[in-house]
């Protein structure tokens, strides 16, 4: 085979959207710099035949790319030609193809696998912890740095989306110059009412009511439904509970356990020092009612969390 700049094979395996499109335009970018046609074969639609016409060597000779994606969505055709096309020696043909999980295609992934082709791995990025570790390789993938306090401001502010936190990420390398802190983030993503909610929950948990309330009305003028506060302020709880029990040990270790970021922890233990056993079981209480109450079981969601809200605060200040 005439030599290219990717290998023969390549398999991106992985459900997280964003790394797989980032891995699949790093091997096409090195192969049209090579010289190679890409020809791009989606599983949808696959017609019986095609990957196998798109592979046949060209009267003009040259190399190709063929970037197969979907392979875990992809029809019983599609996986026949994949596997007649592996059966023989590619010429002049990189394959990139890519999986999302799962146990369709399952045979082709074994054959990629018995013959080395290059694995590209795109985990899912879906608790706080990968989305932290996903900001702070954006960051030193750029030479830059981001505290941990502006890493925590922009996972709460835009790690909803993935996408978003990337594109996020890319906004304040190309934006800010020096270390990026909480108070960059806030002037770029304060404003996000993902993050109103975040800070309602902060203001809770630190006893302070009025602000807690203040910041609760602010969030609902700005259009932030009462469900995910609520969700929030649960989380939040759990995470008190959680750390408040894993006993010691650095903040990387406990976070490593509970499957939290170190940030997370830090911040846990900081508050934890301010509550009794009892006044979380109460504050949990509070929250479960709201819960339900905001979901359909109750008149006003707004005051069944100012309600929460409340009791959340005495409960912290009655240990």
């Amino acid at each position: 085979m005439t030599e290219t700049a990717v290998p023969s094979l390549v398999l991106v395996s992985g459900p997280e959207d964003v790394l797989v499109e980032r891995a699949v335009a790093s091997v096409v970018t090195d192969a049209k710099a090579s010289g190679a046609e890409v020809i791009r074969v989606e599983a949808a639609g696959y017609e019986p035949g095609s990957l196998i016409l798109h592979a046949s060597p060209s009267l003009f000779g040259g190399t190709k790319c063929i970037v197969v994606k979907g392979l875990h969505e992809s029809p019983d055709e599609l996986q026949v030609d994949l596997l007649s096309l592996l059966g023989a020696p590619l010429e002049d043909v990189s394959l990139v193809v890519t999986h999302g999980g799962g146990m369709k295609g399952k045979k082709v992934l074994d054959t990629l696998k018995k013959q080395q082709a290059k694995l590209i791995e795109c985990p899912a990025i879906k608790s706080d912890r990968d989305k932290s570790d996903f900001v702070t390789k954006e960051f030193a993938q750029a030479r830059r740095r981001i505290t941990s306090d502006g890493v925590r401001a922009l996972v709460e502010a835009v790690g909803k989306d993935v996408r978003e936190l990337a594109a996020a990420c890319s906004q304040l390398i190309a934006d800010t110059e020096g270390t990026v802190d909480d108070a960059i983030v806030d002037t770029y993503h304060g404003g996000k009412v993902e993050a109103s909610g975040f800070r309602v929950a902060d203001a809770a948990i630190a006893g302070q009511a009025g602000e807690a309330l203040r910041l609760l009305r602010h969030a609902i003028a700005s259009g932030l439904d009462p469900v995910p506060i609520v969700a929030v302020l649960a989380s939040q709880l759990r995470q008190l509970i959680k750390v408040g029990s894993a006993g010691r040990g650095s903040s990387a270790q406990v976070a490593k356990s509970l499957s939290l970021a170190p940030w997370q922890v830090d911040r846990a233990r900081r508050a934890v020092t301010h509550w009794s056993p009892e006044g979380l079981a109460v504050a949990v209480q509070a929250v479960a009612a709201a819960d339900f109450e905001v979901k359909g079981g109750g008149r006003d969601p707004v005051y069944a969390v100012e309600r929460a809200i409340l009791t959340i605060t005495r409960a912290r200040a009655a240990q």
